[in-house]
């Protein structure tokens, strides 16, 4: 059984989690952790998180509350599991920990996130905790779900 984990980002494990890669299949639907490091580095709002199995990094997500002109929104923005570690069953557990994380730093807050349309493992997976479409695009063109706060 897993033990997953979440730990920040330091100069300790910085250069691990920026070697974390998807399938190039995948590529398309998430940025490098390099390019997360960097929009993490310019915007303090930012929450970039290593995954650990135990001492193992398995994977990297950020989150944040972001203020944009129209509003300000609390952005589940990446979930990456590394190629090396996709396939055994670390999503589902690790979506659930960073719902808890987020929850507990931001309680009864909604919580936003974007996928492409042609990403139905993870729209299925968001699915399954509840994540609804809101009709909305980003300015990237992905859909955008959301995760209503129990408020």
């Amino acid at each position: 059984m897993s033990n997953l984990s979440l730990k920040p980002v330091t100069g300790k494990n910085r250069r691990a989690a920026e070697k974390l890669e998807v399938f190039p299949h995948q590529a398309g639907f998430i940025e490098s952790v390099a390019e997360c490091m960097k929009e993490a580095d310019q915007l303090a709002a930012w929450h970039p998180m290593c995954i650990y199995d135990n001492d193992t990094m398995i994977g990297f997500t950020m989150y944040g509350m972001i203020q944009e002109p129209a509003y300000t929104r609390l952005w589940f923005d990446r979930l990456l599991i590394d190629k090396q570690h996709q396939g055994k069953s670390y999503a589902k557990p690790a979506v659930q920990l960073i719902l808890q994380e987020i929850r507990t730093r931001y309680p009864d807050t909604d919580i936003y996130l974007s996928v492409y349309a042609e990403n139905h493992p993870a729209i299925a997976l968001y699915r399954s905790f509840g994540f609804e479409f809101t009709g909305e695009l980003d300015t990237k063109g992905e859909e955008i779900m959301v995760h209503r706060s129990t408020m």
